[in-house]
């Protein structure tokens, strides 16, 4: 135990950057602009990965908003601010993500049942104590933060996909990376009166359970959605273990992240990966940006 509360001690520096300012970035995609229905590549198992977890974005990022804003009121003036920079992020990328959905179900896929599934997920809080729902905010907010990181810093994701589509999903990212520390940090400070190994209990239970619920409703959704394409069985399935944990393997990538979540001291902001943002930014503003002032800016 005297080890265990040393190594906290040692390890619980890390702190949100003091110089970070989130940015909330207004951006519009793909409007006017066609997208295929395997966007990704010509490949439906990747199409479907990106196609099932935007649909799970509205009702969830709307359950994020929530979760973190019932904790705003006493918060210290920073992360007041880094509150209300989040709420404004999350709303855009909503807004955003019902564009891209539109045009999930303008390719003929009924999206109800994977609707459905993210109605149950949330559902699991309902009638708790608001600090239930600021854990499973926390906890999916550090698997979106991991995906982000991994989706900018390996090109192969989105390699292949239609310009538009990939822009948003690498805007997403980046914002998601500047405010990975906001709902921990709100966590923080709500939990600040418990016991450290009560706080590091619940959220490490939280984490559990929000894993399983992750990896098997965007397993579900994918299965779904490919048996609308009409590809179903075992080759499938195994296609899509493949995708998931060999090439490019997304899953086994983030395993190592993930862990480090269960550590003492853990922090968002223990790793400071900004430079993806900057990384990002280019990328999507030469997607969207007017020919004319695209040309302006690289002159």
């Amino acid at each position: 135990m005297t080890i265990c509360l040393c190594l906290e001690v040692s390890v619980a520096k890390a702190t949100t950057p003091v110089d970070l300012t989130i940015t909330p970035r207004d951006r519009r995609f793909g409007r006017g602009s066609p997208i295929r229905r395997w966007w990704l590549n010509d490949d439906p198992i990747a199409t479907a990965f990106y196609n099932a977890l935007s649909v799970t974005f509205p009702k969830g990022e709307g359950y994020f908003v929530d979760s973190v804003r019932r904790f705003r009121d006493g918060t210290p003036p920073k992360l007041t601010a880094e509150i209300n920079a989040f709420i404004k992020q999350e709303v855009i990328h909503t807004r955003e993500h019902v564009a891209f959905n539109r045009h999930v179900t303008d390719q003929g896929y009924d999206v109800t049942p994977l609707i459905a599934d993210v109605d149950a997920a949330l559902a699991l809080t309902k009638g708790r104590p608001p600090i239930a729902s600021l854990a499973a905010t926390t906890a999916l907010e550090h698997f979106t933060a991991m995906l982000a990181h991994e989706l900018i810093a390996n090109p192969r994701h989105l390699a292949g996909g239609d310009q538009q589509a990939a822009a948003l999903w690498q805007w997403h990212a980046a914002e998601e990376i500047e405010h990975k520390g906001v709902a921990y940090d709100t966590w923080l400070h709500a939990t600040r009166d418990w016991p450290r190994f009560t706080r590091w209990r619940v959220k490490s239970l939280v984490m559990l359970i929000t894993t399983w619920r992750f990896f098997t409703g965007r397993a579900r959704g994918m299965t779904e959605l490919l048996r609308q394409d009409g590809l179903t069985g075992p080759r499938i399935w195994a296609r899509m273990a493949w995708y998931a944990f060999g090439n490019p393997g997304m899953a086994r990538k983030i395993a190592g992240v993930w862990a480090a979540y269960f550590l003492p001291g853990f922090h968002p902001w223990k790793h400071d990966d900004r430079a993806l943002i900057a990384l990002a930014e280019s990328d999507y503003e030469a997607a969207v940006l007017p020919v004319e002032r695209r040309a302006a800016v690289v002159a």
